[in-house]
């Protein structure tokens, strides 16, 4: 989308904004300085969006992977943040990231869930946290599994518990999508899937995923989703090397024909099945690799491909930083641990053994204070040694052993821009 569609854009987000908030105002649900406060906070949170590529999505526009589309009832829940303050005095979080079951019949070799060990979380316990994080504020819900179409009941339970308030994203490898199935799911508040793309050759994705049908699996996955007008994103894990050889433009090509929305650029990480991996090298080609994304999303030559939403960009000290732990986003997995998030994996308790409440404050006092840090990278290797030490099993590890890692550890540099923010 070209630059001057973005201020115009821009412009009628910041009108519709003000009368949004102007009837608050008018019907006592703000004060005159929160009103004010509110407008300076989201129009400075708009114009650190405008560097990103926006997208025509769901009737409206989108103007980062992590807020709905605009205008939509869920965009104002996540305008709300930053006039809310959780219980530490910060913005609350927006964003959850829920597997709803283990199950997959694929075994890719960077899975962060891959020493995950354990049963599904009872479903009506999983829907009570649902709804818990609906009502506290959640306006981008991202659902995976495993892959959440081969427990498809599991998924429409937790949907339907989803009302406008918020949007929802599935994640799938596109094993057990069918037309029926993504028809139903249109009706029930879900406006993407999301499908992992880490090449574009047939051959590596199979052996990627360790099954012969893994391509044609996610290629018919997406078609169908075409034919029922579903929007597609994919996320991608790619190496430092396929940035400089034709791997990362073969798959903007790709993404273009298969007309996706987004493509999420995802740094590799040591967690789960790579968990013992080193990627330090990565880490010396980060303003390369940057320099690859904005090329696509800032030049006209491009304008035509879909927007790049890329983690060390909208994560590093100048942006978000680590939006873990609730800073923004959080993540649940199948067996109902609350994990910082995916790519951490340690453990602030499990839902069957406490309420949601008391693990979240538990870890919302270990991310009182937003931080620069990504600390899946720098406490991998702690995570590894207590792992590989203790002769465990699974992962994430136990609240105990977890408690070992987070107690002590450095978060790095109070992350500016929700300092910024909260001086407006």
């Amino acid at each position: 989308m070209a630059r001057y569609n973005q201020r115009i854009i821009n412009l009628g987000i910041r009108i519709s904004v003000f009368i949004h908030y102007f009837i608050s105002l008018v019907k006592g649900e703000l004060n005159s300085k929160e009103f004010i406060t509110l407008l300076k906070r989201l129009n400075h949170f708009i114009n650190i969006m405008s560097s990103n590529k926006y997208i025509r999505i769901n009737g409206g526009y989108k103007i980062d992977l992590y807020v709905p589309a605009f205008p939509s009832k869920a965009f104002y829940t996540a305008c709300d943040k930053f006039i809310k303050t959780d219980i530490f005095g910060e913005f609350p979080c927006s964003t959850v990231l829920v597997s709803i079951t283990s199950a997959c019949r694929f075994k890719c070799k960077h899975c962060y869930q891959g020493l995950d060990k354990g049963k599904d979380l009872d479903i009506e316990l999983l829907v009570n946290t649902i709804r818990r994080l609906q009502d506290m504020g959640i306006a981008f819900f991202n659902i995976e599994g495993g892959d959440p179409f081969l427990k498809f009941d599991r998924l429409k339970r937790v949907c339907k518990e989803v009302d406008n308030r918020s949007v929802i994203w599935v994640n799938s490898t596109g094993d057990g999508i069918n037309n029926e199935r993504i028809h139903e799911l249109k009706r029930l508040n879900v406006k993407a899937i999301m499908f992992s793309v880490h090449s574009t050759d047939e051959m590596k994705v199979n052996d990627f995923m360790s099954s012969e049908n893994a391509w044609d699996i996610m290629t018919k996955g997406m078609e169908i989703c075409r034919q029922e007008k579903m929007p597609i994103a994919i996320n991608a894990c790619l190496r430092e090397a396929d940035f400089r050889n034709d791997s990362f433009d073969k798959l903007m090509e790709f993404a273009k024909d298969q007309g996706v929305a987004v493509v999420q650029l995802i740094k590799p990480k040591a967690a789960g099945a790579w968990l013992n991996e080193n990627f330090d090298d990565e880490i010396k080609s980060l303003e390369y690799i940057k320099s690859r994304v904005n090329q696509y999303n800032d030049s006209a030559e491009y304008k035509g491909y879909p927007s790049i939403s890329a983690q060390i960009i909208e994560e590093d000290e100048k942006h978000f930083g680590c939006t873990a732990g609730g800073t923004d986003r959080f993540y649940i997995n199948a067996k109902g641990d609350i994990q910082p998030c995916e790519f951490l994996n340690i453990s602030f308790g499990n839902l069957i053994e406490e309420d949601f409440d008391t693990i979240y404050s538990r870890m919302k006092e270990s991310f009182k204070t937003p931080k620069a840090c990504w600390l899946c990278d720098k406490y991998s290797k702690d995570i590894y040694e207590v792992y590989s030490q203790n002769a465990l099993q699974t992962l994430p590890l136990d609240k105990a052993h977890s408690e070992n890692i987070y107690k002590n550890w450095d978060r790095g540099k109070v992350t500016c821009l929700y300092e910024d923010l909260k001086k407006k």
